[in-house]
Order: structure tokens, then C-alpha cells, then sequence
């Protein structure tokens, strides 16, 4: 038996505003201000916010996995961004971490992949590659991990033909479906490359306290495989979580230690998934026969953290995401503070945002075409602008970042800038988080609403005077007006799982604001309160018929994040 543990690291920030720019360098944004401290062995770690407490508290986890074997990381962008910009020792631990052990490249923004158009899917790809080049330096073989591990072999595909690399996918072993027996834990193929699923109860166990170090450590070797062992074949038990489930209580970075200390007494040698490919196709590690030919089926839309009490199959999906069963299209409703709320909302916020990004992606290459960019350079020029985006990043790794060299493919033009930095604004907007949690009024459905209000204002303004306006204008519109999609896109048609979930009266519930100071949903506040600020002359008037004392960017505490100690634990405030 080997074992692998991959640590995945996300934080989507705590953007309450994108402040104006030309789209020569990084965004600046304001943040929430919403303190908050978390306990790690006993010392208490502070943050203005969620996002800099998390990131704060990197520092402590780089210095417990510095003495780990077997470990692989990925760490989005923005999240690795962020941690350079605030927190610069602990940016340059974890980038010797992840020099160190097998770094895993991963989507850019954490959307959730495949429910992007193929265009994105392409840009994002190729930007993830790019970002980790120096990271993964002298790999031939990469992880890469899709956020949330939801997958196609349609986006696997675009992955795949965005490097010369071959990829090992790290995903669920509820997404996996195996047709031979002798598969489980092995090398197998999936498509043009590999793919393993992680032993979900045993991580869950980890990562939510719900075994102690002994039980840990029986757990992971209750796995054994005696036919394997008999017969001299390696084979690996793979688990994985969330980077923050190391901070989940006091203890949780000593338990991780102390239970990889109990695989090794145990004789349990500690390789990552890449290593253990490796390995086996060098001949380092004896082969099954036809191992590494085995063809690995994969469900399409799976996930390594749906609802899985709602799983007909005992497979998992995106339905979390979706706010219906994949299934049977049925809307179902979660629990929230000891009451059951429809997340019929999730339907219109999914639907609603892959027209946002249509519009954008609409305007951005309408607007590179009237610069006589050529459709064969646009998608080049946007890959680049990550060069833009993510400037001190790469210059810390002294990469070519020069303007010169980013609008090579759009002929040198500087007026590309303002709509490749409106096409990141757009893809940042795009963050997973608020459809993984089951209460609409989050602070991560504000930052979503408020970075894509940005970019569409600054769409409008671009194409003043022109036809095309229009369409930026009616796209502001239904972030104003999204309590009222519920009639315009007929929602009481669908379904529900028990029949009172798309009722009007649950959709007014779910959207009901989580503060005391807005008597606005969660969406048209964050609009509001962009549009407040930038919105001049006759546009102006689009927010005229609102209350603008409601445009606050208060909104309620995510569930999930209740551990932390909160100067106002009654919501998530801006002391703005």
C-alpha cells in the first residue's frame, strides 16, 4: 500500500468594489471590512476579513507541510495572488512547498468548468498552464485539478490540449465508474490520460473530525489490498481535502501529522498520485497486466462534494450547483439555521450569469473585431492579459509581463486593455462559492455581483453611442430586477422534489435579505452598490427608482464559516 494526501487551496477574496483603471495593470479593489479571528494551536490569527484571516493563517500550514512526504497542492490564482500581495513570507513558503512537492495546476477564478462556454474553458485552461509553469518546471507528468472536481470529457479534453504534459486528473472515487475490480487504486487511463479517486469517507473523516488518530490510521489501513500485496504490485490509496480543513478546530494540523506518522510505523510508504504514475510507467513499481491501459470511465458533471443524500445512482453530480437534481430536473431545498430553504434561487443565479457572460464575452469580442484585431488573434491576447491580471505574480518570477509583448497579438493597440480587463472581471465573477452554500445573502454572492456589475458599467461606458449598449444595459437590468426573473423565466413550472420548492412564496424566502439594514435581495444590493458609485449622466438614471440607502454591502454569515469569531456575529458587515 502507498498513500496520497492532495491539498486543495481556494480563497474567492472579499471584493466589495473594483476601483476604476485603463487595464495596464492589476485590478485594485476595496475589500469587506468584516473582522474575524480563528484559532490554530491555541494562537488566535486575525483578519480584517474571511479571506486575510485564511490567508494569514497559510503561514502556519506551510511550516507543518514542509516535513510532509507524498503531498501535492494546488493553490488557485487569485488565491496564490492574494497571498503574495498580503501575506509575502507565506506566499514564498508555499511556493517552496509547491516547488517542492508535485504542484497541481488548477482553473483560474474557481468557476465551475464545465458550465462554461468552451471559450472561457479554453482561455482558462491555457492560463492555468501558463500560471504554473514555474511551478512545474521539469514535470512530465501534472496533476490538474478541475475546482470542485466537476468534470466532462468534453472539458477534460480541452485541458488536455493545452499541454504537452500528461495529466493525471485528481477527483472522487463517487465519480469513478469501474468496470474492473482490479482497477480500484491502481494507474488507469482516462482519455489521453490518468485519473484517481480519492477514498471520500476516509477523508471526509479527516477533514471533519469525525475519527480520532488510531481511527484514522485503521481506517486508511482497512484499505489493504491482499491480492495486490501478495503479488508485489504497488497500489495507492488516495485521499484529499480542502487545504482549510487544517484549521478546521485547534488541533487539526497536529492530528494531520500525527496520522501520516501513523501510516509510515505502519510500514505505508507516502508517494504522490503524479509520483505513483510515474513510477509505474517507468517500471519503478511492478504492473498489473494492462495496468495503465485500463480505461477508467468517469461520470460527466460528477463532483467530489454534491449532495450526495440526493444521488440516485450513489454517484455524485453538480446538482449542488445547479439548485435541481441532474436527475429528474426536480428543485430541491437544503437547510439553513434550522430551516429548509429552496435553492431555487441557484437555477436563476446560474441561468442568469451564463447570459452575464455571454453579454461580456459578446461586447469584449465585438470590441477587439472594430479594433481590426483578427479572430485569430483574440483568444492569443486574452491569454496574455493573465501576463496583465496577475502582473505581480509573474514578475515575481520575472516573466515577461511588458505591454509590448501582451498586445502582440492585437497588433499593439492599448485600447485592448480596458476589455481584456473587463473580460477578467467577468471571469472572476464566476467564483463557485455562492451556489455552495445554501443561503443566498453571502459575502461571496456580493463580490460576484459587485465585480460583474463593474464590468458591465465599464461596458456600457465603452460603447457609448453605440447599438450594442443596449445590451449591457438590459444585462445591468436583470441583476437590478433579479427577484423578478422568477415570473420572466416562469421558474413555478419546474418541478419541485417535495412541490412547495418553486412556489413563489419559497423563491421570496430564499431571496429574503440576511441583514437589518436593506430591505434589498442580496444581488440588487451588490448592484446597486457598484452602480451608485459609477453609474453618471443618463445612466444615472437606471437606478433612480431605488431606495440608495439600501445599497449596502452588508450581507449574512456563510453557515460553513460559523467557527470563526466574528466581531459582529450577527452578519458579515462592511465598515465602509
Amino acid at each position: 500500500m502507498k498513500h496520497a494526501h492532495h491539498f486543495h487551496a481556494y480563497q474567492p477574496g472579499d471584493i466589495v468594489y473594483v476601483r476604476d483603471g485603463d487595464g495596464s495593470k492589476p485590478i485594485e479593489y476595496e475589500e469587506r471590512k468584516s473582522p474575524v479571528s480563528v484559532k490554530i494551536r491555541g494562537e488566535e490569527v486575525r483578519g480584517e476579513n474571511w479571506t486575510r484571516a485564511m490567508l494569514y493563517s497559510y503561514e502556519h500550514i506551510t511550516d507543518t507541510l514542509s516535513r510532509m512526504k507524498g503531498v501535492s497542492i494546488d493553490i488557485e490564482p487569485f488565491t496564490l495572488l492574494m497571498l503574495l500581495r498580503y501575506h509575502r513570507k507565506a506566499f514564498e513558503d508555499a511556493v517552496g512547498l509547491l516547488q517542492r512537492f508535485d504542484a497541481v495546476p488548477t482553473t483560474p477564478f474557481h468557476p465551475i468548468v464545465p458550465h462554461l462556454d468552451g471559450f472561457e474553458q479554453r482561455v482558462l485552461a491555457k492560463v492555468s498552464f501558463d500560471f504554473y509553469s514555474p511551478l512545474v518546471d521539469g514535470k512530465d507528468i501534472l496533476g490538474y485539478w478541475f475546482p470542485e472536481a466537476v468534470i466532462t470529457r468534453e472539458s477534460a479534453s480541452i485541458v488536455e490540449s493545452s499541454t504537452d504534459r500528461r495529466l493525471v486528473f485528481l477527483l472522487d472515487e463517487r465519480q469513478l465508474l469501474y468496470d474492473l475490480p482490479q482497477a480500484k487504486h491502481s494507474c488507469n487511463r482516462y482519455g489521453n490520460s490518468f485519473v484517481f479517486g480519492r477514498e471520500w469517507s476516509l477523508s471526509d473523516a479527516f477533514a471533519f473530525n469525525t475519527l480520532d488518530v488510531p481511527g484514522l490510521v485503521s481506517a486508511t489501513l482497512s484499505h489493504r489490498d491482499d491480492y495486490k500485496e501478495n503479488l508485489g504490485v504497488p497500489y495507492l490509496l488516495f485521499t484529499s481535502s480542502d487545504l482549510e480543513s487544517l484549521l478546521g478546530n485547534p488541533r487539526q494540523l497536529d492530528r494531520f501529522t500525527a496520522w501520516m506518522e501513523g501510516l509510515e510505523e505502519n510500514g505505508v510508504e507516502r508517494v504522490s498520485a503524479m509520483e505513483f504514475i510515474r513510477k509505474k510507467l517507468s517500471g519503478e513499481f511492478r504492473r498489473l497486466d494492462g495496468e495503465c491501459s485500463f480505461e477508467m470511465g468517469v461520470k460527466d458533471y460528477s463532483s467530489w462534494s454534491d449532495y450526495f443524500d440526493l444521488s440516485p445512482d450513489g454517484k455524485t453530480s453538480d446538482s449542488r450547483w445547479l439548485g435541481y437534481r441532474r436527475a429528474d430536473g426536480k428543485v430541491f431545498a437544503r437547510g439553513v439555521n434550522g430551516r429548509k430553504v429552496s435553492q431555487l434561487w441557484k437555477v436563476a443565479f446560474t441561468r442568469l450569469f451564463t447570459e452575464l457572460n455571454r453579454a461580456v464575452r459578446l461586447g469584449v469580442l465585438k470590441g477587439l473585431a472594430e479594433l481590426g484585431v483578427k479572430s485569430s488573434g483574440v483568444e492569443g491576447f486574452l491569454v496574455r492579459y493573465a501576463r496583465v491580471f496577475f502582473g505581480d505574480y509573474y514578475d515575481y518570477f520575472g516573466m515577461e509581463t511588458s505591454l509590448d509583448y501582451v498586445l502582440e497579438p492585437v497588433n499593439g493597440n492599448r485600447k485592448a486593455l480596458r476589455l481584456g480587463r473587463d473580460y477578467y472581471l467577468m471571469l472572476l465573477a464566476n467564483h463557485s462559492c455562492p451556489r455552495f452554500w445554501e443561503n443566498l445573502d453571502t459575502r461571496v454572492s456580493f463580490s460576484n455581483v459587485a465585480v460583474m456589475s463593474k464590468a458591465l458599467i465599464e461596458l456600457m461606458e465603452h460603447f457609448d453611442g453605440h447599438e450594442l449598449q443596449s445590451l449591457f444595459i438590459e444585462a445591468y437590468l436583470r441583476l437590478l430586477n433579479f427577484e423578478n426573473l422568477y415570473h420572466t423565466w416562469n421558474l413555478g413550472l419546474m418541478e419541485g422534489l417535495e412541490g412547495w420548492e418553486t412556489t413563489e412564496k419559497a423563491w421570496k424566502e430564499a431571496l429574503k435579505p440576511g441583514v437589518p439594514n436593506s430591505g434589498y435581495n442580496v444581488v440588487t444590493r451588490a448592484a446597486l452598490y457598484v452602480g451608485k458609485r459609477d453609474l453618471k449622466g443618463e445612466l444615472r438614471s437606471l437606478i433612480e427608482p431605488y431606495n440608495l440607502k439600501w445599497a449596502v454591502a452588508d450581507t449574512g454569515h456563510i453557515p460553513g464559516e460559523a467557527h470563526g469569531h466574528w466581531d459582529n456575529p450577527e452578519r458579515c458587515e462592511h465598515r465602509g
